[in-house]
């Protein structure tokens, strides 16, 4: 079997995010496969037996989910990893959680969005206290939406957004920490393929 980088994804736009996202990241020579469950409950509630089941020993695996209103972003990273342990793939897989929401990587790159979504001004909101830290906002959905006048739609502009998003931005560090894993994965698929 060849190696190949599994996503396992809360919901849609994840998905919808990382098809448009992961050719700009990763080599061509690397192969992935993005599983969108229907929410954190069925993300949490299958994900032991989905990574149990996957047969491929060179598979690596990316859970993502969103913080939502969890209280603790490592404590719900430790739950997931120990679920991760439980089905036998601790070793093979990373955990990355979106502070508070996916929204929160679109509202550190208002460029993007402005771009996008042809809203001539929103980049001027990037050097505000609100949008310079959104892995702080309460609900960056929320605040996207209010932002566009509700022209942000969760999976088409997850999906156009994932195409122009600046891969070196900091402002989210939860979609910096995103990257790196998903390099981080990459290298170890690559030297299995030496």
């Amino acid at each position: 079997m060849r190696p190949e980088l599994v996503f396992l994804l809360e919901e849609a736009s994840a998905k919808a995010m990382l098809e448009t996202l992961l050719p700009r990241v990763l080599n061509p020579h690397v192969h992935h496969r993005l599983i969108p469950f229907e929410g954190k409950q069925d993300l949490e509630k299958q994900l032991e037996r989905k990574l149990r089941g996957y047969l491929n020993p060179d598979a690596r695996f990316l859970v993502m989910r969103d913080q939502d209103s969890h209280a603790d972003c490592k404590a719900l990273k430790a739950g997931l990893l120990a679920r991760c342990e439980a089905a036998g793939k601790g070793k093979v897989s990373l955990v990355r959680i979106a502070c508070r929401e996916l929204e929160s990587f679109y509202l550190a790159d208002l460029a993007a969005v402005e771009s996008t979504l042809n809203i001539q001004g929103l980049s001027k909101h990037q050097e505000t206290a609100k949008y310079r830290d959104p892995d702080r906002l309460g609900s960056p959905s929320a605040e996207l939406g209010e932002l566009t006048r509700g022209r942000y739609q969760k999976v088409g502009g997850s999906r156009m957004l994932g195409s122009r998003l600046n891969l070196e931005n900091a402002r989210s560090p939860s979609f910096a920490n995103l990257i790196r894993g998903i390099r981080r994965l990459e290298q170890q698929l690559l030297s299995l393929q030496r």
